[in-house]
């Protein structure tokens, strides 16, 4: 059985670990807020309504290619670039390509920056591996100029991050969003959780600090996965909303060896 993510990969791993994927959730909530073509998502209406399950709603379609057979993760690909067509008919424009490799360029680098943060340091054929992945899941979509190397996207990564992201308007209102879904407590939990793994560029736009007063608390969260309690932290971190999404957060872990 051929599977598009082959049993084995760092890519597995870093997807089936529920708390790796609260770090890229996190990572990402900072960069949609940003990136200057994000009224495409207000134009929908979904990502300020329930910007948690938007979010979810992308890490879900990210797992699934993860861990699919290679037909069914390609199937997936497909729907996505579909959905997007779909959108841009409604709306009578296009979204731009920069837009879409910003995306992909998100998955690549908090893939890589969230597993560091709460495992170990990848070494540079891993961080390859990551890279490939995603590249063919832009391939798949159709997405121009992509970098074909994961030194050339280091590169490119550096030049999207300084030419497609600003401090909107509508990053105030998604921050506005994302503290009235979630309450103070876990709002300032979000924005710890982004000051570990964001680009420099980003903590900077949003006003981060450098240090994250969740560095000390990491040591305790990883002991606490040797006692099997870190889902009550997971639970807590999230709102109750979200129990079910909470709940297959490590699901994919008993399939990605």
């Amino acid at each position: 059985m051929e599977y598009f993510v082959p049993k084995g990969s760092i890519v597995r791993e870093i997807w089936g670990k529920g708390d790796t994927t609260l770090f890229i959730f996190a990572g990402a909530s900072a960069e949609f807020a940003l990136n200057k073509a994000v009224d495409w998502l207000y134009f929908t209406g979904k990502l300020p309504a329930d910007p948690l399950g938007r979010l979810f709603s992308t890490v879900s379609y990210a797992r699934q290619i993860v861990f699919s057979e290679n037909e069914t993760a390609l199937q997936a690909i497909d729907r996505i670039t579909a959905i997007h067509a779909g959108v841009e008919e409604k709306r009578g424009s296009r979204i731009p390509d920069w837009a879409y490799r910003d995306v992909l360029f998100m998955l690549i680098g908090y893939s890589i920056s969230a597993y560091e943060m709460v495992e170990r340091k990848l070494l540079e054929k891993e961080k390859e591996e990551v890279f490939e992945v995603f590249y063919r899941v832009g391939h798949r979509m159709g997405i121009p100029d992509l970098p074909t190397s994961y030194q050339e996207w280091e590169k490119v990564r550096k030049e999207h991050l300084r030419r497609n992201y600003t401090n909107s308007h509508f990053t105030q209102d998604l921050y506005k969003q994302y503290r009235k879904h979630l309450g103070p407590i876990r709002y300032f939990l979000l924005l710890e959780a982004q000051i570990l793994v964001v680009p420099e560029r980003v903590r900077e736009l949003l006003n981060l600090r450098k240090l994250s007063f969740l560095t000390p608390i990491l040591a305790v969260y990883k002991f606490s996965r040797r006692l099997k309690l870190d889902w009550l932290l997971k639970s807590l971190i999230l709102p109750s909303a979200y129990k079910k999404e909470i709940a297959e957060l490590d699901v994919a872990a008993c399939v990605s060896s």
